[in-house]
């Protein structure tokens, strides 16, 4: 370590067939809402095994459309984690709609199917059972339990078994956020198929990038021709060009992501591949350091999709004093992930404090992950390891 490293945070993996692609589309007259997009949802549909695939413009534009899809309107609960990117949320507070949070499995990070059972038989009871779920304010109003929506928390799916279960004894729509997890498997089956509507999103840090864009999976052919009029400002098939048959959204996937994508997912399983390898060479080295924990993978998961590779450190070791230090290797590393309940807007509108959900305040303390992508090399991830190292040992 004496020759100073600059390692990025992560990098896209992206070849001459990819800039070629897009470089194909610039030299027609068609860039929005053509052939490509019908291409990479083709692609995606193969790739899963679902029967529609609708591409959108971002994960959050494709979570809103499942919400919509789903029916959940102002004052309606919908079960799901506090331990996600806020988008995750952010889409049920979009339709006024009130996010019922359940604390996670302290090992996965995944949503703890046992509380969300016992959250679903305490909101169908009502009154002071309820209570003990709903936010000190703002659910003066709640109406009816409609959803679930857990997330794939850094590319493993959550225990879906039994929120199966749950779902389907309380009539219970499932939006799986699965943004995190293409590729992944749950005893063996496609994460994004898990529930009723799944989504997965290509911001340039996942699996698989466009830039930009998510493309929503479900079964369900009303709620598929739905979403994609409302992606399309509410433009219903058989509707004239300036004709609306919805209130939409201007949630369209461009063509030149598209057809980055349809490349992309070509690769997919090998730009997997290349990631758990990555992840392989910093369990072997990481896992030698005391007070360091390395990821866990869950028995149910049957392919982990790696996402981000995220760290824990014992009790006693200041998570937030490492990443300082580790700036002066040159080695970025972010807090994974900040409690959504006690963001700002959050607290505001809920009145949420600390203490309210132990088990992710607990992981959004101790938490870092460090630089990864599918295109890192042996020697970057030796770099991060004795930088960590010599920060942990010199605290």
């Amino acid at each position: 370590m004496n020759i100073k490293m600059q390692i990025p945070m992560s990098s896209p993996d992206i070849t001459e067939a990819e800039r070629q692609a897009v470089a194909e589309v610039l030299q027609t007259p068609i860039l929005s809402m053509g052939a490509r997009i019908g291409d990479f949802e083709t692609a995606i549909q193969s790739y899963v095994g679902t029967k529609h695939a609708i591409g959108v413009s971002s994960g959050t534009a494709g979570l809103h459309l499942c919400v919509r899809a789903a029916g959940i309107e102002q004052g309606d609960m919908v079960i799901t984690t506090p331990f996600s990117f806020v988008a995750s949320s952010n889409v049920i507070l979009f339709e006024q709609a009130i996010p019922v949070f359940v604390d996670i499995d302290p090992i996965s990070g995944n949503i703890d199917p046992q509380l969300v059972n016992q959250a679903v038989q305490d909101l169908h009871m009502g009154e002071a059972a309820q209570k003990r779920w709903l936010p000190r304010r703002g659910a003066e109003n709640a109406k009816q339990l409609k959803a679930l929506l857990p997330v794939d928390v850094f590319g493993q799916p959550a225990n879906f078994d039994p929120l199966v279960k749950i779902a389907s004894k309380n009539g219970l729509i499932i939006i799986e956020d699965s943004c995190e997890a293409l590729g992944a498997e749950y005893k063996g089956k496609k994460a994004g198929t898990l529930g009723n509507y799944g989504v997965f999103a290509f911001y340039p840090n996942k699996q698989m990038t466009t830039g930009e864009g998510a493309i929503i999976i479900t079964e369900d052919d009303n709620a598929a021709d739905y979403m994609r009029a409302l992606r399309n400002q509410g433009r219903a098939p058989g509707d004239t060009w300036l004709q609306h048959t919805h209130l939409g959204y201007n949630y369209r996937l461009d063509e030149m992501r598209a057809a980055l994508g349809a490349v992309q997912v070509t690769r997919l399983d090998s730009l997997i591949d290349n990631r758990a390898k990555v992840a392989d060479w910093y369990n072997e080295r990481l896992r030698t350091i005391p007070g360091v924990e390395i990821p866990s993978i869950a028995p149910t998961t049957t392919r982990m999709s790696w996402f981000v590779y995220v760290i824990r450190f014992v009790k006693g070791i200041d998570r937030n004093s490492v990443a300082q230090k580790l700036i002066d290797y040159g080695v970025p590393a972010r807090p994974y992930f900040l409690p959504i309940h006690l963001q700002p807007y959050m607290v505001s509108q809920f009145g949420y404090q600390p203490g309210d959900f132990p088990v992710t305040e607990d992981l959004g303390e101790r938490s870092l992950a460090l630089p990864f992508s599918s295109i890192m090399t042996e020697d970057q991830v030796d770099y991060v390891y004795h930088s960590v190292n010599k920060v942990i040992n010199s605290m």
